[in-house]
């Protein structure tokens, strides 16, 4: 069983990293409301595809928790039952969390498949701690970091819910992807704690480890504020503005935005000029560099070409990976402090 802990946990972060990229994507396309109720989507295990299958139909059969839409409004069946030819108020209340319905088929799917990833992940952070078991005689650690992953993805699937019966309020969202980060975290620990026997060994140098951990921070701190610009510019798109309007009278969270952008971008062109004049061996700060460039562009790319298709995904799913990276190499750094002491 040993022999798949670490396979496993990796599957289980490229999943999760899955989850965030279909996020975005939800985000992107504005389909946070494709089901407006949880976990089910309109009462089904699989959503619908058309309209028609959502109103009322009579000498139709219907399992409790079932939706429809009727007079702009979520019906839920009370039981079990078969409709007659006409309507009636018994067999049905009203939907209560809140008062969105609307079916938008692309919108349903797209935040299905956001919801199946989310189940997938959820799937193989628990065979992983089921697995972490093994290592209960010699490294109950393992167990414990396993079991808090859980622990936070069925923590995720409930601010999910909120975000749902909120109606996407935007400190839920915020929350939502902050929790997805600290699992990433966690996750990246458990693999390089696992291996870290067999990682490369790495010059410690305080100045490299103080400038990477204000880095992490800087980038933290550049998502929330991120978070707020997507709001603003989710809020103007939902008025049915053309895309050049949507940030045509930004607010101070996006020139803070930017300028924490640039603060970033001189941090991680700080260690790389350390990493390379020491010559320390942090690879990876390679990678991360490019993605900062690659941030930047997208973030261009949003502001002066009107958000071109993806491109908020791209931005979005690049954070992310920019936090992985940065985060993978405290812990490197951290660990060659280690082996300094040692």
């Amino acid at each position: 069983m040993k022999k798949y802990f670490l396979p496993i946990t990796k599957i289980a972060l490229i999943l999760v990293y899955l989850v965030i990229v279909a996020g975005a994507l939800v985000r992107m396309t504005g389909s946070g409301m494709g089901c407006p109720d949880w976990p089910k989507c309109f009462g089904y295990y699989i959503p619908p595809t058309e309209e028609s299958e959502l109103l009322f139909t009579p000498n139709k059969s219907y399992k409790k928790g079932m939706v429809i839409i009727k007079n702009q409004s979520l019906l839920v069946a009370r039981e079990d039952f078969t409709t007659t030819n006409t309507f009636s108020e018994a067999n049905w209340e009203k939907y209560t969390k809140h008062d969105y319905a609307i079916f938008n088929p692309s919108h349903t799917w797209v935040e299905y498949i956001n919801r199946l990833f989310g189940a997938l992940a959820g799937i193989a952070c628990f065979a992983s701690f089921i697995v972490s078991f093994s290592f209960w005689k010699t490294n109950k650690k393992l167990v414990f970091y396993t079991f808090i992953i859980c622990f936070l993805m069925g923590f995720q699937a409930w601010l999910g819910k909120t975000v749902v019966d909120s109606v996407l309020n935007p400190v839920k969202i915020t929350t939502h992807m902050l929790a997805a980060f600290l699992i990433v975290g966690l996750q990246l620990y458990l693999i390089f704690y696992f291996q870290k026997n067999q990682s490369k060994v790495f010059t410690y140098h305080s100045n490299f480890k103080t400038a990477l951990v204000i880095t992490l921070v800087l980038t933290l701190v550049q998502v929330v504020l991120g978070t707020a610009v997507r709001e603003h510019v989710d809020t103007i798109s939902e008025t049915g503005l053309p895309k050049e309007t949507w940030l045509q009278n930004p607010t101070l969270s996006f020139y803070i935005h930017r300028s924490f952008s640039i603060l970033v971008t001189l941090a991680i062109g700080y260690l790389v000029y350390l990493n390379s004049r020491l010559k320390l061996g942090y690879t990876k700060i390679k990678f991360a560099a490019a993605l900062v460039v690659f941030e930047i562009l997208s973030g261009i790319a949003m502001y002066y070409f009107y958000f071109p298709f993806g491109s908020q995904t791209i931005h979005i799913v690049l954070s992310s990976l920019l936090f992985g990276f940065l985060f993978y190499l405290v812990l490197e750094s951290f660990q060659s402090k280690k082996q300094l002491l040692n």
